[in-house]
């Protein structure tokens, strides 16, 4: 269309931004129920404007895969589009509100429990006092890494990362020790060696539920089988286990190394490393809060790194 020599653009033959915004929503966190709940609506609203989307697009932006919803080629280039503008609609309510470096909107973290709670939270905290405008929602579940990740904008996990459909960004180490309590120790006594252990009663992740196979005691050889056991499915209750006696325990170095009322054991021959990893979509990494996020989660575990290495 041509007005006074002009070249004019029909809107009517352009795709909907809304629909290339839910778009690059679903590629982010790969499921419509996921989309749904973020954008307030339904999987049925976020599926009718997909197909709309396609039908306008003249082809499939979308593919069902064992990982949840992935990009076309025609979908990657819509998300292309779709970032384009997230990009200038930020960088125009930045202009409204005169806050050029605020952040707006919903980002969602799964984290490991321990990492969540001493690390992730407090990052996610200051982040949002710099960003008003940015709602958080943190899901805490210790597992192994997901292969679809569905529902999450970022995962932090813990042990191996063993992913195809994603990126990885290694963030930290930190070690498992052994611990007793003051309590313990004196009722008890102290394993000379890793065998003696087998003689104590020991606390640890309830075997048949663990998923991060590296935080049990039998992932390796080098820790016998315990005489009695105390297992939890949370790491907080087999710190408070271990605080009250219940035996010896496989813990996170940063939970519990500065704490009077925890006595190392066999502290010059045993520790395991264990790698904090963040794992995202590559859509998702593109995303301005999810930067934010791991920069944050960055910052905070330089600020402590000392308690890692505890």
């Amino acid at each position: 269309m041509h007005i006074n020599g002009r070249s004019i653009v029909d809107s009517r033959r352009l795709p909907s931004p809304d629909d290339l915004l839910i778009l690059l929503t679903v590629a982010r966190l790969g499921r419509f129920n996921a989309v749904a709940e973020s954008l307030g609506t339904t999987h049925t609203t976020i599926s009718r404007r997909i197909l709309a989307l396609d039908k306008q697009l003249g082809g499939r932006t979308l593919e069902r895969s064992p990982h949840g919803w992935e990009l076309t080629q025609l979908g990657a280039a819509a998300v292309d589009a779709a970032e384009a503008i997230e990009s200038t609609l930020g960088s125009l309510s930045g202009l409204i509100r005169q806050d050029q470096s605020a952040l707006a909107g919903l980002v969602r973290v799964a984290t490991t429990d321990a990492v969540g709670a001493v690390f992730v939270t407090p990052s996610l905290v200051r982040l949002q006092q710099q960003n008003p405008q940015l709602n958080i929602e943190m899901l805490s579940a210790t597992r192994k890494v997901s292969q679809n990740r569905s529902g999450v904008d970022l995962e932090i996990v813990v042990g191996r990362a063993d992913v195809s459909t994603a990126q990885t960004i290694f963030l930290s180490n930190y070690y498992l020790r052994l611990y007793a309590s003051q309590d313990y120790a004196a009722r008890h006594g102290m394993p000379e060696t890793l065998d003696d252990v087998g003689q104590h009663a020991f606390v640890s992740y309830v075997e048949s539920a663990l998923q991060v196979a590296e935080l049990g005691p039998r992932w390796s050889s080098q820790l016998p089988m315990p005489r009695t056991s105390f297992q939890a499915t949370s790491v907080f209750a087999q710190v408070e286990a271990v605080r009250r006696g219940a035996g010896i325990g496989l813990l996170p170095n940063f939970m519990v190394a500065d704490r009077e009322d925890f006595v190392p054991v066999l502290a010059g021959d045993f520790e395991r490393q264990l790698p904090i990893w963040a794992v995202a979509r590559p859509e998702s990494l593109r995303s301005a809060r999810v930067q934010a996020v791991i920069a944050a989660l960055k910052e905070e575990l330089k600020e402590r790194a000392g308690l890692l290495a505890g």
